[in-house]
């Protein structure tokens, strides 16, 4: 007698149609999108808001002794005590004893007291030569889901906690970086757009004026682009919970700039589309009044991508250790050439035929990053791509902990997660995560800084030679 077979059949055989259709429910028309988009929304500040103040607004949680003393100044405890006790003007922290909880606005006046009176050989605040404007970081890959928005926001909050200022510009009309820094932006006027219109308009101004020399009928401008001319970049800058960071937000409608932006290039053919918020940031002060500006991206290489490439000095790529992502961003690559060369060539075209210099972008670094790393699973792949992509690639593989999806789940960065919800070892790891990813952006920041700092001296040096000559001609 022949057994029963007990092997369950796959769940995709034997399905019934009529029970199938039954189970759909009516047809979705357009109207089902928004109620899905309400609900979504409520939900999304239902979440978003866990963990805020009863005012409605983020607030950055208090460090203690130990946190100050291990990861942000380097003083031995019982000598900032000591120093608190002697200097009792000093942000004395809360609680009693050893137990001291300080704020950040806090900590970086002992910072400042500590630069100031402590030994001269720590580091007490973070290199940053005078003289030399900040620098813009774009991260960027237009592979979605490869950690972008989180490499870009615990990147922000690294930088704050050692001590530079930093403005985090949101170019994702997904607008998770907002969420993440609390950002409230309620329309595209509270968004990059009014700037990218603002430089498009003082483009059209100036063509109006030889065209108005010249006879010609003038390009109009017309509500939207009046309205931008009196905006600045300081309008649209919002103060975030951390007070050393500084936000630029993004919302659903900041998506139209990416059909804005060709239908103005095509009336103002020689509008640098490109260059729309370099320049934006330049005439803004923002490289005077911010040692670090980061740009996040959106998963596309569209026009506000290819703006914060053109701005960028440093670019940084993360991509996970899979075969599609390492193809996807191989893909990436391949269309920057093309992209950027393409522009190049255009440009240079022209140029060369009015007898003006040519332009060429170039960037301080370009760096793939590996995020989300499972070394029991990944380290082939990951030493593969490490091969192939080779010294543009981080040497230190961003691993995933369970610290880091607990912090995204709650809508915030490991660094602001409160250290007495983990044991000590498992936030020391977490936090490990993205210091060490920090430690190699910080290496390539003052890395550029010096570079920038020695061909400045030998240009100063050049032109005194120069004018030598030129006096004892």
């Amino acid at each position: 007698m022949d057994k029963k077979n007990d092997t369950p059949i796959p769940p995709y055989l034997n399905l019934n149609p009529e029970a199938a259709g039954k189970k759909l429910g009516p047809s979705v028309d357009t109207a089902r999108f928004a109620r899905a988009a309400a609900f979504a929304g409520r939900g999304r500040k239902d979440l978003a808001e866990r963990g805020y103040a009863p005012d409605g607004r983020k607030k950055l949680r208090k460090f203690s002794t130990w946190e100050v003393c291990r990861y942000l100044i380097p003083v031995a405890p019982a000598h900032l005590r000591r120093v608190l006790n002697k200097n009792p003007d000093l942000p004395q922290g809360e609680g009693q004893g050893n137990a001291r909880w300080f704020s950040l606005e806090e900590i970086l006046q002992l910072r400042n007291h500590f630069a100031e009176e402590g030994v001269s050989t720590k580091e007490y605040r973070p290199y940053r030569p005078e003289g030399l404007p900040a620098k813009v970081v774009a991260v960027a890959n237009f592979k979605g889901g490869v950690g972008k928005t989180s490499t870009a926001g615990h990147l922000a909050m690294s930088a704050a906690l050692d001590g530079y200022k930093v403005l985090v510009i949101d170019l994702d009309s997904q607008g998770s970086m907002t969420s993440i820094m609390g950002g409230q932006v309620a329309d595209e006027w509270q968004t990059v757009f009014p700037l990218l219109a603002r430089d498009y308009a003082v483009n059209v101004q100036a063509e109006n004026r030889v065209r108005e020399a010249a006879g010609e009928p003038e390009l109009p401008l017309d509500e939207t682009l009046t309205e931008a001319l009196t905006m600045s970049l300081k309008d649209v800058v919002q103060k975030t919970h951390w007070p050393n960071i500084d936000l630029i937000g993004a919302q659903l409608n900041l998506y139209w700039a990416e059909f804005q932006i060709p239908v103005w290039r095509m009336a103002l053919r020689g509008w640098a589309l490109w260059d729309a918020l370099n320049g934006a940031l330049e005439q803004g002060g923002a490289l005077d009044d911010y040692d670090i500006i980061l740009l996040d991206t959106p998963p596309a290489l569209g026009y506000l991508t290819i703006n914060a490439l053109a701005a960028a000095d440093i670019i940084l790529v993360p991509l996970g250790a899979s075969f599609l992502e390492f193809d996807s961003t191989g893909r990436f690559f391949d269309m920057l050439y093309s992209t950027f060369a393409s522009i190049e060539d255009g440009e240079n075209a022209v140029r060369r035929r009015e007898g003006l210099p040519e332009i060429k972008f170039e960037w301080d670094v370009v760096r793939a990053i590996i995020t989300r790393f499972d070394p029991s699973q990944q380290t082939d792949l990951a030493n593969v791509i490490q091969a192939y992509f080779g010294d543009m690639t981080n040497a230190y593989r961003q691993e995933f902990t369970a610290m880091v999806g607990q912090a995204g789940e709650s809508v915030s960065g490991i660094y602001e997660a409160d250290y007495r919800n983990y044991n000590r070892e498992t936030y020391v790891r977490g936090r490990e995560t993205f210091d060490r990813t920090y430690a190699e952006f910080k290496e390539m920041l003052i890395g550029a800084w010096w570079r920038d700092g020695q061909l400045a001296a030998q240009q100063q040096q050049e032109q005194a030679q120069d004018q030598q000559e030129v006096e004892h001609g």
